[in-house]
C-alpha cells in the first residue's frame, strides 16, 4: 500500500506563511514595519516585537484598561486591537507623550500627586487620563502633545472617564487630583 500524501503536511510552510502579514504601526512617531501573525494584537506586537514595556497585559479581555494606548486619537484597549486590522495606525503610548526628555503634563501631575502605587496600571492610566482630556477638549489644540487650553472636568466626571481603567492598589483618590490639576 502507498503511503498517501496530506496537502496539508506539504503546503505548511505556504499555509503558515498565508497567515502572516506585514503592518505598518507608526508608534510614538516612529514608523514600523512588521510581518506579524493574524492573530497577534496591537498589545503583543508592542511589548513583544518593539520592546515597549509601557502597555501591560493585565486581563486580556479589555476590562483592567492596563493595555490603554492612543491610536489615532482616541484611547483603545490594545489587547483587544488585531494588528493587522490597525495597518498605518499612530499610536501613542506612555513612553511616547513627553516631548523633548521632559514629561507630558499628566505625567507631571501623576508624579506630583503620588498618583500611583505599584505601577503596573500607571502608563494605563496616564495614556486613558491624556484622552480624557483630550476627549473633553474636543475641537482645541490637541492636549495628546501637551498644547491646547484648560478643561474643566468634575471629580465625578473624572473617575466616569476613567471608570475603564483600574488600579488594585486603589491609587483612585490621587488619580483623580493629578487630572483635576491638569484641568485647571
Amino acid at each position: 500500500m502507498e503511503p498517501t500524501s496530506r496537502p496539508e503536511a506539504e503546503g505548511a510552510p505556504h499555509i503558515a506563511e498565508a497567515h502572516r502579514s506585514a503592518v505598518t504601526l507608526h508608534v510614538n512617531g516612529v514608523r514600523h514595519t512588521l510581518t506579524l501573525d493574524h492573530r497577534t494584537t496591537v498589545l503583543d506586537a508592542l511589548r513583544e516585537h518593539l520592546d515597549l514595556t509601557g502597555p501591560k497585559k493585565g486581563c486580556d479581555h479589555g476590562q483592567c484598561g492596563s493595555c490603554t494606548v492612543i491610536a489615532d486619537g482616541r484611547r483603545v484597549n490594545s489587547c483587544l486591537m488585531p494588528a493587522v486590522s490597525h495597518d498605518e495606525a499612530h499610536i501613542t503610548t506612555a513612553e511616547g507623550l513627553g516631548r523633548g526628555g521632559e514629561l507630558h503634563p499628566v505625567q507631571e501631575a501623576f508624579v506630583a500627586r503620588d498618583a500611583l502605587q505599584c505601577g503596573y496600571c500607571t502608563p494605563g492610566q496616564v495614556c486613558s487620563a491624556v484622552a480624557v482630556l483630550a476627549e473633553a477638549a474636543e475641537g482645541r489644540p490637541s492636549l495628546v502633545t501637551g498644547e491646547g487650553g484648560a478643561v474643566t472636568l468634575t471629580p465625578r466626571e473624572i473617575r466616569e472617564r476613567m471608570s475603564g481603567n483600574l488600579c488594585r492598589c486603589g491609587a483612585y483618590p490621587n488619580i483623580v487630583a493629578a487630572i483635576e490639576d491638569v484641568t485647571l
